[in-house]
């Protein structure tokens, strides 16, 4: 990365750390200064300016940068970010089930850092497409990786959860 590049990143960053300290028009409108310094159509500039319409509920504003964002080809953490931050904004908009078709086929891309919060985020999704067993197998699954102990038992009882999801009427064991 050049100078100027990291130059950029290093104000972006601590733009986000200072996001308290701004209303939500002056951090927006420093986020907008900021992508304007990059090329027309750059996709880190559509995705920060993306995070920020959505930081700032404003998503209407932010899907679209989003979409832009990753038919630019947005590479590396922020296109995985970007697909959660997505599923989320569009979940929040009344759109549940895009959510959820969007982060289920994130689960199926390479596993990273960010595997527990595609699953997260999934579960929520699933929560408002009316899919509650499967959202809880899903956060228990998830969680089951992180417990000191009861790993193998937790993990059992969610993929029951999962597996008792596909009974119509939400009965399960």
């Amino acid at each position: 990365m050049n100078t100027a590049a990291s130059d950029w990143e290093r104000r972006v960053a601590d733009l986000w750390t200072a996001f308290d300290d701004h209303g939500p028009a002056d951090f927006l409108a420093a986020m907008t200064a900021l992508a304007a310094e990059l090329p027309a159509g750059d996709p880190i500039a559509s995705f920060e300016l993306a995070s920020a319409y959505d930081a700032t509920d404003r998503e209407e504003e932010a899907a679209p940068r989003y979409r832009e964002a990753l038919a630019a080809g947005l590479t590396g953490p922020r296109r995985r970010q970007a697909v959660i931050q997505l599923a989320s904004t569009v979940r929040n908009l009344g759109r549940p089930e895009e959510g959820v078709a969007l982060l289920t086929a994130e689960r199926e891309a390479e596993s990273d850092e960010l595997d527990d919060a595609v699953a997260a985020f999934l579960a929520l999704a699933l929560v408002d497409a009316g899919r509650e067993r499967e959202a809880v197998g899903l956060a228990l699954s998830a969680l089951s990786r992180h417990l000191p102990m009861y790993n193998r038992s937790l993990a059992r009882y969610a993929d029951e959860l999962a597996d008792g999801a596909d009974g119509a009427d939400g009965a399960g064991h």
